[in-house]
């Protein structure tokens, strides 16, 4: 099975970061964010992606034309222009990276790698981390024998919150749930059907295609309230980052 990760937005809300880089390479404990979206997959067997690529697509591009050469070590020969691998560290992905345009709508980026999908397929952001569980994610989406399945989450609140009694804190909670609505967290499970659903440019896949699944009750959900958390702004980064370093990051399921 495919996994499609779009990885083209402007990435306007962390432009600290974006203005040099699109949002996707944009670094989580020394790796880019779309690194951790794909070793998720990957520890679960799925290492064939298409990544649709716009704003800066040239650097992830770049980014993995030479993935195989910054992860493993080499001996150059300058005289002879030579390169000999010794020690080889590499996942083993197949990745193609389609230029899909800059300032493309979600579901038009998803339309235009319609030629490269022949079966059900895995969809998520470039910029949003998980440790939902992949397999069961797949398994519930062929039980339902529906169209499309989006893993429904609850996000954090963005502020810490107090509860009083009295006017004395009688709790102080750092990071509480929201305010309690499910919300579209990626993570999705398609057939192709779906591109039937996707309408004329410009369209955005979380609103009219989303809306017609729904309305034909083709899009069930699958609730996961574990471990769920975009990466918008540089405060997102920099939380990732410190979880990432004090090694508490509940999205890394895999092994080193």
């Amino acid at each position: 099975m495919k996994v499609v990760i779009l990885a083209g937005g402007l990435g306007t809300r962390i432009a600290e970061e974006s203005v040099v880089k699109p949002k996707p390479l944009v670094e989580i404990g020394g790796k880019p964010i779309i690194w951790h979206i794909m070793k998720l997959y990957s520890k679960y067997g799925l290492n064939d992606f298409i990544i649709c690529c716009g704003y800066k697509g040239y650097l992830i591009k770049e980014y993995f034309t030479n993935y195989s050469l910054h992860t493993t070590d080499i001996t150059v020969d300058v005289t002879t222009n030579k390169i000999k691998v010794h020690k080889k560290n590499t996942e083993p992905w197949k990745i193609t990276l389609i230029d899909t345009g800059q300032d493309t709508q979600t579901g038009d980026r998803i339309k235009k790698i319609e030629n490269f999908i022949d079966e059900d397929f895995c969809l998520t952001y470039g910029d949003g981390l998980s440790s939902v569980n992949i397999k069961k994610l797949i398994n519930f989406h062929k039980k339902n024998k529906k169209l499309a399945t989006v893993t429904a989450v609850k996000p954090a609140g963005r502020f810490g919150a107090i509860e009083l009694q009295n006017n004395l804190v009688s709790k102080f909670l750092e990071k509480p749930s929201g305010d309690g609505g499910w919300i579209n967290g990626g993570f999705f499970v398609l057939n192709k059907k779906i591109f039937e659903f996707i309408s004329n440019p410009p369209c955005v896949w979380e609103r009219e295609p989303l809306e017609k699944l729904a309305k034909k009750k083709q899009l069930s959900a699958y609730k996961y309230d574990g471990f769920w958390y975009p990466m918008d702004t540089i405060r997102d980064r920099n939380y990732l980052e410190d979880l990432w370093n004090s090694k508490k990051a509940p999205w890394k399921s895999w092994d080193e």
